[in-house]
């Protein structure tokens, strides 16, 4: 029985199991969270599918994404990250990761959690839309423009509009899948 798929997924193994089990699946574990605004942010300018095939190493370059560790990370680190070849070696993305991880705590400690803050944008809820078609999904919305400019002035970096977008989409505060992909109703 052939499955219905939203098509930006392709047939390459790992973004199709990505797309079924992970992208627009709600994530409230701020563990997870900061991993993905980690791999969202080195995503910023490239596609999507060079950043998955690099994530396990990212894992391990960043220490399984352990933001406490990270808001600590000293210049010999981000040295020796630069000339780690498994991830993409850009210093302004190595540096943002470190601020992101200072200020990620910070939101922690002004509203209990990452999660309690983020999903407050959404009610908590994820925003269900009616796609029909890739070219259907906005590179950005209203939303993503006003959580891009509160973490912006909370002091993250590499947090535009388009890349809080495609974090969102990534968390499952909304559901970006086709109609007719077999996700959308189980995320509905």
């Amino acid at each position: 029985m052939e499955i219905n798929r939203c098509s930006w997924c392709g047939t390459d193994p790992l973004y199709v199991a990505y797309h079924d089990t992970e992208w627009g699946e709600p994530v409230k574990d701020d563990d997870r969270l900061f991993e993905f605004l980690t791999l969202e942010t080195f995503q910023a300018g490239l596609s999507w599918i060079t950043v998955l095939r690099k994530r396990e190493n990212f894992r391990k370059a960043f220490d399984a994404f352990d933001y406490k560790k990270i808001a600590h990370y000293p210049d010999t680190k981000v040295e020796a990250l630069l000339l780690d070849a498994g991830i993409i070696r850009n210093r302004l993305k190595v540096n943002a990761t470190i601020t992101n991880a200072q200020a990620f705590m910070n939101i922690q400690k002004e509203f209990g959690s990452f999660s309690d803050y983020i999903w407050g944008f959404v009610d908590g809820k994820p925003l269900q839309t009616h796609c029909k078609a890739p070219s259907d999904l906005p590179a950005n919305t209203e939303l993503s423009t006003e959580l891009s400019k509160d973490l912006k002035k909370r002091g993250f970096k590499f947090v535009g509009s388009t890349v809080i977008y495609a974090l969102m989409q990534a968390i499952g505060m909304v559901n970006d899948h086709g109609e007719d992909c077999f996700r959308y109703k189980a995320l509905s």
